[in-house]
């Protein structure tokens, strides 16, 4: 018997380069449940789609939405914009085969965590983009459109992100941005991370957005989340910012059974919705 939600693994979505890009689909075993694509986080240079496979993709896919977990390339290997075009094409796969799998992919939910928060969140605010939607997989006649976003503690604005003092270089020596566009010079990284914000992108076409952060992130400030909902507000899109007290980034609470049963809850009651 069963003790979890199904799980097929190592489907293959794409090959670029001979190299196969792969995604595990955690099944709800409710008919009709929503679909999410979930990101990894790791600073764009490391992780794998099986990263919290337990802890965090069985559990929501436990409360009732199908949990997609797809990979996509590294830095220093690979540079912006191919981890976004990797996703939209792991989106663009879904919707081809969606009868096929027996998913519902007509409207289809992305969730990140830090990293992987940002690129799900670009992805969702870059429909019609032509330089960020890249042919990854091909089934470019299918949308790479997204119609809920979970965004948790990732950063909103690359250019603020990187921005170190000498001190904070020394204290904090974390370079992911540098490594996700591919440059050193901090004159260029701050040229070609300003047009790559977020909160630039924010419309009232956007989907609606939940976005969660701990309010003891050291790693990606508060602020950021919660400049990105104020952004959203401004321009007449639908968002929902939660502030959980006393964790940090990557923190077990994001884990815990409520937040997921809460994060589950507003997927289902947004991708589907009542008639």
């Amino acid at each position: 018997m069963s003790t979890g939600p199904a799980v097929e693994r190592d489907l293959t979505y794409a090959v670029v380069d001979r190299v196969p890009l792969r995604l595990d689909i955690h099944r709800a075993v409710q008919p009709g449940a929503p679909v999410v694509v979930y990101a990894h986080g790791g600073g764009w240079s490391r992780g794998t789609r099986s990263d919290d496979s337990a802890t965090r993709l069985a559990p929501l896919a436990a409360c009732g939405v199908t949990v997609v977990s797809a990979d996509y390339r590294l830095a220093p290997h690979a540079v912006f914009p191919q981890p976004l075009h990797d996703l939209k094409g792991a989106v663009r796969w879904l919707r081809a085969h969606g009868v096929e799998l027996g998913l519902p992919t007509e409207r289809i939910g992305v969730w990140g965590a830090s990293a992987g928060a940002y690129l799900g969140s670009l992805l969702a605010l870059s429909e019609g983009d032509g330089d960020l939607e890249g042919t990854v997989g091909g089934n470019i006649g299918q949308p790479s459109a997204v119609q809920a976003v979970v965004h948790w503690f990732g950063q909103t604005d690359l250019a603020a992100s990187a921005a170190r003092t000498d001190l904070e270089a020394r204290l904090l020596p974390f370079r992911f941005e540098a490594d996700l566009l591919g440059v050193t010079d901090p004159g260029e990284l701050a040229e070609r991370a300003r047009g790559l914000s977020l909160l630039s992108r924010v419309s009232a076409q956007a989907p609606p957005f939940l976005i969660a952060h701990g309010d003891r992130d050291r790693i990606v400030p508060p602020s950021e989340g919660l400049a990105l909902h104020a952004a959203l507000g401004r321009a007449g899109a639908r968002s929902r910012f939660e502030l959980l007290a006393g964790a940090g980034h990557e923190d077990p609470e994001f884990d815990s059974a409520v937040t997921l049963v809460t994060t589950a809850a507003w997927l289902r009651a947004v991708l589907n919705p009542p008639p």
